[in-house]
């Protein structure tokens, strides 16, 4: 199921980027809602928010191994944990696939989503991510039980 939810999520965004690349032209801006929101096409070399800019071999590497690594969890353990820590994984996968696909295909993330009062232009993939992510704050806070130490249920018996 969470391998589906990626290949929905890479399609979305893959479809969104498709669009935005094919009716406007690099630095166009189309206002969606006047002093607010707009689609603005450009390219982003970088990482989120500009940060490594131009780092595209180090980003590649660090995306695909995270991405291989969130695979290999879901695959061989999501069965045994609470649902929302491989759901919010696979969501953190497609948004990071998505970007990496670009990032592989063409030296740079398609960016589109241009919000008046938030600096950085984003993407689908970017919101996936950030949902992924607050979904993983979410499970961490209220379903991630700690394991009880071996030692404290010792030291309770005697």
């Amino acid at each position: 199921m969470y391998i589906l939810i990626i290949i929905l999520l890479v399609a979305i965004d893959q479809l969104t980027k498709f669009l935005i690349s094919n009716n406007m032209i690099t630095g166009q801006s189309i206002p969606i809602i006047e002093n607010l929101f707009y689609f603005t096409y450009i390219y982003n070399p970088g990482a989120a928010f500009g940060i490594m800019y131009g780092q595209r071999v180090v980003l590649t590497v660090i995306t695909a191994s995270l991405i291989i690594g969130i695979l290999i969890f879901i695959y061989t353990k999501a069965r045994k944990e609470h649902f929302l820590f491989p759901l919010s994984l696979a969501i953190i996968c497609g948004g990071g696939l998505g970007n990496l696909i670009d990032r592989v295909r063409i030296g740079a993330v398609v960016d589109f989503f241009d919000v008046t009062f938030f600096s950085p232009i984003f993407n689908v993939a970017d919101v996936f991510v950030c949902i992924g992510c607050g979904l993983l704050v979410i499970y961490m806070i209220f379903f991630d039980k700690p394991k009880e130490d071996v030692v404290d249920d010792a030291a309770a018996e005697v």
